[in-house]
């Protein structure tokens, strides 16, 4: 069965008051949400971010990636757009679960990089699916997206589920000397388009 929608709600948050919506995969049990902001059904072009959950970069503040600045420049630009959705998406260590990412942050410890400690691993480098989007987007009446991210297979997976990608809009941010070489892996394994101004 495809992921359902549950319930929404109002969430304040420091830039802006969303509105959060529940969705539930009845096959997985997985629970996803939808941050809203402003008027954005049947509207062509909504300014979105569709994120993958990152535990210790969202919430624990972690440099290792981008993830939790990414998050709040999605959230600050949407805002500041006046309207806007940010799908977030229960998919952490880009699928392989927090217990596995932590293993493949230890081999990345003893030198190994992201994709590397993946397939060390067992696990594909990218193991995220996008196919709940379809359904998120069809309840919140969004069709055609200005999309904010640097991966291009991001893009083409929500081009094949039927979502117009009008713009991908560059989400550059959150550099630092921890993350230096994992964001030159994401460019040049991963085929994120990262420019000068974020590995230089």
């Amino acid at each position: 069965m495809p992921v359902q929608f549950v319930a929404s709600c109002e969430l304040p948050t420091q830039f802006g008051k969303f509105v959060m919506h529940g969705f539930e995969d009845p096959d997985t049990g997985q629970e996803h949400v939808a941050l809203t902001f402003g008027s954005i059904a049947n509207q062509a072009g909504v300014l979105c971010r569709v994120h993958s959950e990152c535990l210790t970069g969202d919430c624990l503040f972690s440099m290792r990636c981008d993830c939790g600045s990414q998050l709040q420049t999605a959230m600050q630009r949407i805002s500041e757009q006046g309207a806007g959705v940010l799908l977030y998406l229960r998919q952490e260590g880009r699928g392989i679960g927090l217990i596995n990412k932590i293993r493949a942050y230890q081999l990345q410890d003893a030198g190994a990089d992201t994709v590397e400690a993946n397939e060390r691993l067992g696990f594909d480098a990218d193991l995220r699916d996008y196919t709940v989007c379809r359904n998120m987007f069809a309840h919140l009446q969004v069709g055609s997206v200005r999309l904010m991210t640097n991966n291009p297979v991001k893009v083409n997976a929500l081009t094949k589920l039927g979502i117009e990608v009008q713009d991908r809009m560059p989400i550059e941010t959150g550099h630092n000397d921890h993350n230096d070489r994992y964001l030159k892996t994401k460019a040049g394994k991963l085929g994120h388009l990262l420019g000068q101004s974020t590995l230089g």
